[in-house]
């Protein structure tokens, strides 16, 4: 597979959600961005409005976190959060598993936990919503599962990490995702192309 250094620049989110993010850090952010034509910056709600605003008119797209980094907020304040990044200008959501719930095997409460962020869809949908599993703290079985619930709760993608616990990204928690989601009848971990 060819692809182009402008095709390649589209898929790549630059991120600063670092708790110390300063405004003029956030503006540098989306210049480069912007530079570099970059698919999309992920910030904190805090700054997502800012982001916006710098934005407005190029293709960058704007995503905020949700529930970030500990993934343990209750579940209508994730969806308030959620649905308040939206409103101040975020085309995707980069959301936390509940990890407490994920540990504690109350899937159903960790899928509703999904669903209730996705439900913002309803009001914007062009929003895309990835779900981050935090793979370093599941068993092979239990990031098999987050990937289904995600799935079931008709998430757009998921995500190995949020970088702030342990061991980030490996190629094997990447490739077992992608077969969870091939063996679901879906392409990589994108699920929903037309939600």
């Amino acid at each position: 597979m060819s692809i182009s250094r402008a095709e390649l620049a589209r898929i790549i989110d630059s991120t600063n959600v670092k708790m110390t993010a300063t405004k003029s850090e956030i503006g540098q952010l989306c210049k480069e961005a912007m530079q570099y034509g970059l698919g999309c910056v992920c910030v904190n709600p805090v700054y997502v409005k800012l982001a916006a605003t710098i934005l407005r008119g190029s293709r960058v797209k704007v995503s905020s976190t949700v529930g970030f980094p500990f993934g343990s907020s209750v579940t209508e304040i994730k969806a308030m959060e959620a649905l308040g990044a939206v409103e101040d200008g975020a085309k995707e959501l980069d959301m936390v598993i509940n990890m407490s719930l994920m540990k504690s095997h109350d899937y159903n409460a960790v899928k509703r936990d999904i669903a209730t962020v996705v439900d913002v869809k309803r009001l914007a949908k062009d929003v895309i919503v990835k779900v981050i599993i935090e793979t370093a703290h599941l068993t092979k079985e239990e990031k098999v599962l987050a990937c289904r619930l995600a799935k079931e709760a008709r998430a757009n993608f998921v995500k190995t990490s949020t970088g702030f616990f342990g061991i980030g990204a490996l190629a094997e928690d990447v490739r077992l995702m992608r077969e969870t989601g091939q063996g679901h009848g879906c392409q990589g971990c994108r699920w929903h192309k037309d939600l």
